[in-house]
């Protein structure tokens, strides 16, 4: 146990589907996994582990932001021995042509702070990558379950109510879409020689200002979940 995570050591899986809000966690876990043990509650930040065409696998909550995540993935590679863990959450699109749903694929993460690599890495970067290996599993799977993805970069940013301006942020940070964690996510990895991903659906467009609710984000986001769960 951690100071965070109350689950048995032995309930976590080698591999954890990670989304931000912990009630898509507990959807995922009632719709689409069998044999499911909730395994964590502390602060409640569901956990839930079961089997999916009899593989195991831990789906848990992150929270909002790069602490947040940056401490539940932490613990679960360093204290629960986890090998891999896919971020599955929702992004901003910062360009006109990537619409409401579409399912993107993070091959970098960039992050305007370098706080979290410096003091974890020990070195100032803006830009960490995803695990190759776990990016070419999920767009395999992805093909095979014939849904189109788009990939390239996000912007991990630490601010959601942001005063600057948005064209001067698109063209430092070079990114297709803006989230909140996976830059802090792919540090840990690097740092414990584990494996890092990030799948997200666009739930709402910067430029054209299109959205989607609450509800949606928490319940209709189904066709990365199956992408994530069909790399098992």
């Amino acid at each position: 146990m951690t100071p965070h995570i109350n689950a048995k050591k032995e309930d976590v899986a080698k591999i954890v589907l990670m989304p931000g809000d912990p009630l898509r966690a507990k959807f995922i876990a009632e719709n689409f996994l069998k044999n499911v043990k909730q395994i964590n509650t502390v602060r409640n930040m569901l956990m839930f582990t079961g089997e999916y065409n009899g593989k195991k696998v831990t789906v848990a909550g992150s929270g909002m932001g790069q602490p947040s995540i940056g401490i539940y993935s932490y613990e679960l590679f360093k204290f629960y021995d986890v090998d891999s863990i896919i971020r599955i959450g929702s992004a901003g699109s910062y360009k006109k042509e990537l619409n409401l749903y579409d399912i993107f694929l993070i091959d970098e993460a960039y992050s305007y702070s370098t706080t979290f690599s410096e003091f974890v890495l020990g070195q100032k970067t803006n830009v960490q990558n995803s695990s190759p290996e776990l990016n070419n599993a999920i767009a395999e799977s992805a093909k095979k379950l014939n849904i189109e993805i788009k990939r390239g970069r996000v912007h991990s940013s630490d601010v959601f109510y942001s005063s600057k301006p948005l064209d001067e942020i698109i063209e430092q940070t070079n990114a297709d879409c803006v989230e909140m964690e996976s830059y802090a996510l792919f540090v840990n990895a690097k740092k414990l020689n584990k494996k890092a991903a990030a799948i997200v659906t666009i739930s709402d467009n910067l430029i054209t200002h299109e959205e989607t609710s609450s509800q949606e984000r928490e319940q209709k986001f189904t066709k990365m979940m199956e992408i994530a769960l069909g790399i098992l």
